[in-house]
């Protein structure tokens, strides 16, 4: 690899940074709020909405301009968890994996924690809790419902705030579905029959049982609200925000851009797909979902939903006007995927439901044929190994060894460079300061040995995706999550708990007042001594500006990655010793003998001389 290819690596290396850097100092500006617009019915006239009130009357793309009323969420008060709670009455749910609870007033399941998942390692008393009631600080739920297609109906249809029934059950688990009902006093009895399998998929069946001597028009309905924008880990590897399929193709909505939807009258900044037979939609965060999602088949919109006077964060699923007549009942099933994403039960039941591209729920990124085989890889080693940092470092010996011919032919063209430079540096000595003359020696040297430069570039070139995509895999992967290694590692998805400034442990002085960008850890250093111990490999670069840049590279990204999830340092530590092992043992089968402790005694050397 010759001084340019080695400049443009290094240029597009530091070029990431810097944009890197750039998007967490300057992150972009929210957009303005933008003000919802009055419903206007079709004859023009304005359709007054009390504010606070329990339904809201919206429209439905598509639908020839029909008055929809959907649940006004209202005006909400912060309370705690435990008093929100018990403010309203409930049907609880208990299954092996769930607990929380359905509150009868909205008929909402508003209450759930995963059981399987603690909030801090060790702490069992402390569950990760996915959904919370609306008056709560962090308010996240879920809500099915029927829409009247008219004002006139408007108070006839259960609304955000109506207050069910229990008419059979007595508490949600995987054996025992129950049934709400609310009667209107008008002739329409609905019902909503909420069932929960072993993992994290709920069944809603609803009814409308119309006893009027009235035909009438409803819109079945369900919707998922979060009230305020959702904490994220911000890193630009991982997308959190809503997430939907719509026949065959998945989208991906940041928070940030949902305040820019385009304003529809009546329903705000708003994004609508029309979904023909097969989607659903829902929010995404780094280990947990909640996804709406229809019976297969089923046409609807997919809607994407800010309200700015609530600030409230809306996925729905709304389906064409349904007629029900006089003295006759009509139904709609529907699903709901609330918990962790595991891929192997995402992926069941993709297919047992014939769910399309559930499993591209989890973020694969661009180089998804890359990450999807290498996430099977990793599960299936970590099903041999039982530790999860084990199939980390296992993972990465069976990337290396399929890529092997890729880094054999790098090394091989490397080894080859590294025999010709006693004659580069003879060209750059006779030549001078003509570098005319001096790249024209150079190539002439190429050409007569039969070397090609870039030969040592472009497997490298290849191997980047694959690496990246494996990177990716291990920052997803909700395995990776409170998995312990040995010792001090009891959580992979953590950074290294050790720190130098304790020499390790050693000492027993408490650091958890130090900067975790300066107290590293054991493996973020043996990740900047193995990067430094591949520089080695080769001398120095003449060029001093250059060889300074090298020389600081692997500490610069020992103190950046430091903070990382040590899962993932442990990856490149792995990864530096195998290229390393690699490196060294190719060239040493062509003929080259790296000096490395020669380089490393002369680069000191030259610092000192330096100095």
């Amino acid at each position: 690899m010759n001084d340019q290819n080695k400049n443009m690596i290094l240029a597009t290396v530091l070029s990431m940074g810097v944009i890197l850097v750039w998007l967490v100092l300057f992150p972009p500006e929210a957009a303005e709020e933008v003000p919802a617009q009055p419903l206007v019915a079709a004859d023009g006239t304005i359709i007054p909405v009390a504010v606070g009130g329990d339904n809201l009357a919206l429209p439905i793309a598509g639908d020839g301009g029909v008055a929809v009323a959907l649940p006004n969420l209202g005006e909400l008060i912060a309370e705690t968890r435990e008093t929100a709670l018990a403010t309203t009455d409930r049907v609880d749910i208990r299954t092996g994996k769930l607990s929380g609870s359905i509150s009868l007033t909205g008929g909402r399941i508003d209450d759930l924690h995963l059981l399987e998942y603690n909030v801090e390692l060790g702490d069992d008393n402390n569950k990760v809790t996915l959904l919370s009631p609306a008056n709560t600080p962090d308010p996240y739920y879920a809500v099915w419902g029927w829409a009247a297609t008219t004002a006139e109906y408007i108070n006839d249809v259960p609304g955000a705030n109506t207050v069910w029934q229990l008419e059979s059950g007595d508490v949600l688990t995987e054996t025992t579905p129950v049934t709400l009902i609310w009667d209107n006093g008008k002739g329409l009895v609905f019902r909503r029959s909420i069932s929960v399998d072993e993992n994290y998929m709920f069944d809603i069946h609803q009814s409308v049982q119309n006893n009027s001597d009235t035909d009438i028009s409803l819109a079945p309905y369900g919707l998922i609200a979060r009230h305020g924008e959702p904490q994220t880990t911000g890193f630009y590897l991982l997308h959190e925000g809503v997430v939907r399929a719509h026949d065959g193709e998945i989208e991906e909505i940041d928070y940030s851009d949902m305040p820019d939807f385009d304003v529809v009258p009546g329903d705000g900044p708003v994004d609508i797909i029309e979904v023909e037979e097969n989607g659903w939609i829902g929010f995404t965060d780094k280990y947990w979902m909640t996804t709406l999602i229809p019976q297969a088949g089923q046409s609807f919109r997919s809607v994407a939903k800010y309200t700015d006077a609530q600030n409230t964060y809306r996925t729905d699923m709304r389906f064409d006007p349904m007629t029900v007549s006089a003295g006759q009942t009509v139904e709609i099933d529907t699903s709901l995927f609330a918990g962790a994403k595991v891929v192997n039960i995402i992926k069941a039941y993709q297919t047992d439901r014939n769910i399309g591209n559930l499993v591209d729920a989890v973020d694969w990124g661009m180089f998804y044929f890359l990450t999807k085989p290498m996430q099977w890889l990793l599960a299936t080693i970590h099903g041999f190994v039982g530790n999860m940092g084990l199939a980390i470092i296992g993972l990465t010996l069976t990337v290396k060894l399929v890529l092997f011919p890729l880094a054999y032919k790098s090394a091989v063209s490397m080894a080859k460079m590294k025999k010709l430079a006693p004659e580069m540096a003879k060209i750059k000595e006779r030549a001078g300061k003509d570098k005319q003359q001096q790249q024209k020696d150079t190539m002439a040297l190429y050409k007569k040995e039969k070397v090609n430069p870039a030969a040592g570039c472009l497997p490298i070139i290849v191997q980047i995706p694959i690496f990246f995509s494996l990177y990716k895999v291990l920052f997803v992967t909700i395995e990776m999550r409170h998995a312990p290694f040995f010792g001090w590692i009891t959580d992979l998805s953590a950074p290294d708990s050790s720190s130098w400034i304790n020499l390790f442990g050693l000492l027993p002085y408490d650091v958890s007042w130090a900067p975790s960008l300066i107290s590293i850890g054991i493996f973020p250093l043996l990740m900047g001594i193995t990067m430094w111990m591949q520089q080695k490999l080769n001398p120095a670069p003449t060029d001093k500006t250059q060889a300074m840049i090298f020389a600081w590279m692997p500490w610069v990204f020992m103190f950046m990655l430091g903070n990382f999830a040590v899962g993932l340092v442990i990856y490149w530590v792995a990864n530096n010793t195998i290229t390393f092992i690699q490196q060294y043992l190719i060239m040493r089968s062509q003929g080259v003998k790296p000096d490395v402790f020669g380089n490393i005694i002369s680069g000191f050397k030259k610092k000192k001389k330096a100095d």
